[in-house]
């Protein structure tokens, strides 16, 4: 028995439903998305893949479907679970380095600052919540385009695969003249990412890598997070 509903009068509507619903039950290969479906293996393909795009489904590291990053987003804000875990932790991470700390999450086009903390004095890098930034530039945005949420194409390949291999990525002056950061990737349970967590602060602090600086801590930050996930 098929498992989507025709009745709609709109089939591609239909499917991408069942493909969407097929995934939400756990992450599928293409045989497995194909057979929970019941569509041929090149439709559920590109539908699957159509659906990527839009951020909707993504693939894991095995190369399996799962939920992409724009479900969440549609229903309105953070996840709570995630904002209350983080906060103890984002504001250890900032007693230890001295410097600022955001947890950015993927909306759509751009990377918002879902939570903020900021070292009680000194010269510092403040990113309001709520902030949207770029997707083309900064070391969050490295991460969100190593592990194929958004589009890659604006990052040097060799340096999105040293990303993954680290599991940090870093940026000096580039989408802020004077402005450092590293960032690091936190983990849904299912090793999905949920948001990527940044150290940031003046490139005369954390150059010329920010990565050798704070990265330890920050890989140390995103573990008990992903943890509590």
């Amino acid at each position: 028995m098929r498992q989507y509903n025709e009745g709609s009068g709109i089939k591609v509507l239909d499917r991408a439903v069942a493909i969407v619903s097929a995934v939400a039950a756990g992450d599928k290969s293409l045989a497995e998305l194909s057979d929970a479906t019941e569509l041929p293996r090149a439709t559920a393909h590109r539908i699957a893949t159509a659906l990527e795009v839009h951020h909707v489904l993504a693939r894991t590291d095995r190369g399996e479907w799962s939920l992409g990053p724009a479900l969440p987003g549609y229903t309105g804000g953070p996840s709570p679970k995630l904002i209350a875990a983080a906060g103890p932790i984002m504001r250890e991470l900032v007693a230890t380095t001295g410097e600022s700390v955001q947890l950015y999450e993927l909306t759509g086009d751009t990377r918002t600052c879902i939570a903020a903390e900021e070292p009680a004095s000194g010269l510092h890098n403040m990113v309001p919540v709520g902030s949207q930034l770029p997707l083309n530039a900064g070391s969050a945005a490295r991460v969100f385009a190593a592990y194929s949420l958004i589009d890659a194409t604006a990052f040097p390949a060799d340096e999105l695969a040293t990303v993954t291999d680290t599991g940090l990525a870093e940026s000096v002056a580039e989408r802020e003249v004077g402005l450092a950061s590293v960032s690091a990737p936190v983990f849904e349970s299912d090793r999905r990412v949920a948001a990527v967590l940044s150290v940031s602060g003046p490139a005369e602090r954390l150059g010329p890598s920010p990565a050798a600086k704070w990265g330890a801590a920050l890989k140390d930050a995103t573990a008990r997070l992903s943890a509590e996930l």
